[in-house]
């Protein structure tokens, strides 16, 4: 049995260490890299026989996937090391984001050390329908989705909406379950973070920080591609708006004449 490829929250910790150390690679006897194996070995992704295998994330192959990360960024002007694509996606996410992606890395760390991690169970939805998971690591995505459904987080945000006279709706594309579903779909809705969850921390979530969308918008919100994971309520509406312009739609129309 092989060692199983990096995922998306080994990436961007092992990303994270090559920046702190201004994208220069790091030797395996150095003490970041023998701490981050033992991190990366706890991680509560990959099964116990993947763990227990003795070159699984060593402090070796640690240090030859900082060589990945330093040498494949665009400045390198040496040799460039053999990668795949999910680490030069890692590597533009990290140029282009960098608070980000470190503050992710920080979430996933404060996760793990604290155990919480350890306790979320696998969520449907926190791996995409190619396989692929959000650029900020699965188990982010993982908590995300664990908190967004949590009943009594619904119920309590549902509450305030219709508490302060609003429509029970999807705030995104207005979408009302009730009006399409009679009975059925009255009192339904999904709720999703406007902050994501390694911005806000893991603390108590606020209501004012949470929206009311309908199963799709949520889908959307969540749905990943290179170098971007979270879209805000906003965002959406941007993508929606891009495929209604007036000029989309008259190229593909037909001329009249």
């Amino acid at each position: 049995m092989r060692s199983p490829t990096w995922t998306e929250d080994e990436l961007v910790l092992a990303g994270a260490l090559v920046v702190k150390n201004g994208w220069r690679e790091l030797r395996t006897g150095a003490r970041e890299v023998q701490e981050l194996s033992e991190l990366l070995r706890s991680l509560p992704i990959h099964d116990a026989k993947a763990r227990a295998l003795p070159e699984f994330r060593s402090p070796d192959s640690v240090s030859r996937k900082t060589t990945d990360f330093a040498t494949n960024h665009p400045h390198h002007q040496g040799k460039r090391t053999r990668c795949g694509e999910p680490t030069l996606r890692m590597i533009a996410a990290l140029i282009e984001r960098e608070a980000d992606m470190l503050q992710a890395a920080q979430a996933i760390e404060e996760g793990i050390g604290s155990g919480e991690f350890h306790l979320l169970p696998e969520q449907h939805g926190e791996i995409q329908d190619d396989g692929s998971t959000a650029i900020e690591g699965r188990l982010l995505v993982r908590r995300a989705l664990v908190r967004e459904r949590d009943p009594k987080l619904r119920r309590l945000k549902i509450q305030q909406v219709r508490r302060n006279g609003g429509t029970l709706r999807c705030e995104v594309c207005h979408f009302d379950f009730a009006r399409t579903y009679g009975g059925l779909g009255e009192g339904y809705i999904e709720v999703h973070h406007v902050t994501p969850l390694h911005v806000s921390g893991h603390g108590e979530t606020r209501l004012d920080g949470l929206v009311c969308l309908c199963a799709n918008c949520h889908r959307m919100c969540h749905r990943s591609r290179p170098g971007e994971s979270w879209r805000t309520p906003d965002a959406l509406r941007e993508e929606m708006q891009k495929t209604t312009q007036p000029g989309a739609h008259h190229a593909a129309t037909p001329s009249a004449s």
